[in-house]
């Protein structure tokens, strides 16, 4: 099995909210302490800056990632913590389109950009909030005004790249 799509109906009710909270803990817990410490404060700090947006999980092959989306569609991210053995950044879906006058998102596809997050503090940084909230403006779909998002584990790869880095040899 490839992988595994959870049934967008996990986030429904307490109870499987519970457990869809429980499943993302032991993805977290897949990476170093420190790895996984940032990965915890980096989403507490998205869910702050963005209280109603839909959290959608992926424990892939590359990376694990949480998307901050409108809806529980993929083609609806906002923004993306994104981790893997060697760091955690900010993927913006849509960032080619968004404007970056201080020239901070890296990467030249047509469509993805990111920023690297060496600590939770650099998502309260201003020129990263505009770069949030001008993602959150562009999508097609907006994000509520009240309410609260849910937590919807989307997929999981049954192979993966290890989440810790290799151990050298002493």
């Amino acid at each position: 099995m490839p992988s595994r799509k959870l049934s967008s109906a996990l986030g429904e009710g307490a109870a499987l909210q519970g457990q869809a909270e429980a499943e993302l803990a032991s993805f977290i817990a897949k990476f170093e302490p420190s790895a996984a410490d940032l990965i915890r404060d980096c989403r507490a700090e998205m869910k702050s800056i963005l209280p109603t947006a839909n959290e959608l999980v992926y424990d892939n092959y590359n990376f694990f990632v949480i998307g901050y989306c409108s809806s529980e569609r993929a083609s609806d991210c906002i923004v993306s913590i994104a981790a893997a053995a060697n760091g955690v950044g900010l993927s913006f879906y849509y960032g080619a389109a968004l404007p970056d006058p201080t020239g901070i998102l890296e990467g030249s596809g047509k469509q993805n950009r990111f920023l690297r997050l060496p600590t939770a503090s650099k998502l309260r940084e201003p020129e990263v909030l505009k770069l949030i909230h001008a993602a959150a403006a562009h999508g097609k779909t907006r994000l509520s005004s009240t309410g609260k998002g849910r937590l919807v584990i989307k997929s999981v790869s049954a192979k993966q790249r290890p989440r810790q880095r290799a151990k050298s040899a002493a």
